[in-house]
């Protein structure tokens, strides 16, 4: 959180009068080859702040024409000796030294993600910016670390045979990230690809193009050659180009199941490698011997933070019939707290949701829900007093059935689908009736049964008293629906890598 001398609300409004000023009357220029430049088309587009509706500044559009030159650079950079014989300790000194850029600038950026995105600028420094540090710190640890080994291999010719295993970078990696965590998903795809040696272009959501320019600009100035990390702003047209780039050799994606399909059809060209983290419609399973204030407190959390607008959102309530009238009451009473307003007031923990276009969708399910039986317990609507920006209350809806949209689609918004349950057998059944299979959390103090649920769930993640925990040395990704690989740890340097098995006759 911010320090206390950096307490009061001022601080983080001059931040944003200064950024406002050096961009106001300026095109933000794509990042390829170590240099800021226009769009080739010279197009442009707004990038908006969710608290105000209004533009922030132009960002240059980039498309297919874009996209070959960073292409063409990222490979440039993968074939120069400077990045490709660099040994494994300067690559871990370089993401170092990126880690320290961040921190040095840690307020501007969340700041600056902030306006862009919308969520308080306290708890984006806090989770975003402290969790990206943490990312390129743990990553920076790899390099020296990630390897092959020497297998005892049985060749039917009785020859004396060496037999031994490299890890190689597969090469250019297109990167796609979404607007609800901009600086994370950056600072998630980044740090594995370049530590295990690969080059990359990233490709931000159009709506949150700022801290991943920024980001490109302090890898600069952390000495990674040019062209290692380029950075091309843009829309679906881009994305799209990116994905089907014969020059690509490996495509990571963070947003919806829908545009992860896309993907998979696009990248089938020449077969490039291709790892999804999807969608979420993560189960919040309550038993009646939990504790309630803190299964409250932290279901709360797990879907009002960020706006709801978060993949492992905790949306669909499952609590045993004898405590769901008491744990929805505390719910609620945590949603009633919530101070919605601008980010950049020290006081705010409710921001806007991403834009006009993601409003309309959160409404939307609100109806939905109340049409298919649902009630509107808290929420449901436009904050009093809030006539600007994409403001929606914290929402819970009661008395949600099973076959519910509003519980089987994901809404990532600020809305919780509650549902009872008193059959052990038929909750798990509910639990795992969904596409997805993202994470989900579990309440209870009997731990054989916490385990036993655990096994259970169909989801990549499960939290026990807990939700929302992440860490750069645990996998994380989905089952079913929720995508393919895990992001973190040794899984994710997999990702970016080959495995070349070498054969070596001793006799």
């Amino acid at each position: 959180m911010a320090t206390v001398e950096h307490a009061n609300e001022g601080y983080a409004r001059s931040i944003a009068r200064r950024l406002d000023a050096e961009m106001a009357g300026t095109v933000q220029g794509l990042l390829i080859d170590g240099k800021r430049v226009p769009a080739l088309s010279g197009a442009t587009f707004g990038t908006v702040n969710p608290a105000t509706g209004a533009d922030i500044t132009q960002v240059a559009r980039g498309g297919a024409a874009d996209i070959d030159l960073a292409v063409a650079a990222a490979r440039r950079a993968f074939e120069n000796p400077a990045w490709r014989a660099m040994s494994a300790n300067d690559r871990s000194l370089l993401l170092y030294r990126l880690a320290d850029l961040i921190e040095r600038n840690a307020d501007e950026l969340a700041v600056l993600e902030c306006l862009d995105n919308g969520k308080p600028w306290l708890f984006t420094k806090a989770v975003e910016i402290e969790g990206s540090i943490k990312t390129f710190r743990y990553f920076a640890g790899w390099p020296t670390k990630f390897g092959g080994e020497t297998l005892p291999v049985s060749p039917r010719s009785g020859a004396r045979i060496l037999n031994y295993t490299t890890r190689e970078p597969v090469g250019v990696a297109g990167l796609i990230v979404p607007w609800n965590y901009p600086m994370s998903m950056a600072a998630w795809k980044i740090a594995p690809a370049v530590a295990s040696g690969c080059c990359v272009v990233l490709k931000p959501a159009e709506q949150t193009p700022l801290t991943a320019l920024r980001l490109g600009e302090l890898a600069l100035e952390a000495g990674f050659p040019a062209g290692v990390i380029n950075v091309v702003p843009g829309l679906g047209d881009a994305g799209a180009a990116l994905v089907e780039h014969e020059g690509v050799d490996k495509v990571a994606f963070t947003g919806s199941t829908a545009v992860g399909k896309s993907i998979v059809r696009g990248s089938a060209g020449n077969l490039k490698k291709v790892s999804l983290e999807l969608g979420g419609k993560s189960p919040q399973i309550v038993l009646p011997d939990a504790d309630l204030d803190a299964a409250a407190a932290s279901i709360a959390a797990g879907i009002f933070f960020n706006q709801g607008q978060t993949c492992t959102a905790g949306s669909r309530l499952y609590a045993h019939a004898d405590i769901a009238e008491a744990l929805l009451a505390r719910i609620a009473g945590h949603a009633a707290e919530q101070k919605i307003g601008n980010g950049l007031d020290d006081a705010t923990t409710f921001g806007p949701l991403i834009s006009q276009e993601q409003w309309d969708v959160v409404s939307g399910y609100v109806a939905i829900g109340q049409q298919e039986g649902a009630q509107v317990m808290t929420g449901g609507r436009r904050p009093s007093g809030e006539d600007k920006g994409f403001f929606f209350e914290p929402t819970i809806l009661a008395a949600a059935g099973p076959d519910m949209r509003v519980v089987r689609e994901e809404i990532f918004g600020p809305v919780l689908s509650a549902l009872t349950w008193t059959d052990p057998a038929e909750l798990v059944r509910q639990a795992n009736d969904s596409a997805f299979g993202l994470s989900a959390g579990i309440w209870t103090n009997d731990i054989k049964t916490a385990h036993r649920l655990a096994e259970a769930v169909k989801a990549g993640t499960v939290w026990i008293n807990c939700f929302n925990m992440v860490d750069p040395a645990s996998p994380f990704g989905g089952f079913k629906q929720s995508g393919w690989g895990r992001e973190h740890g040794r899984a994710a340097m997999e990702l970016y890598s080959e495995t070349k098995s070498v054969w070596v006759n001793l006799s």
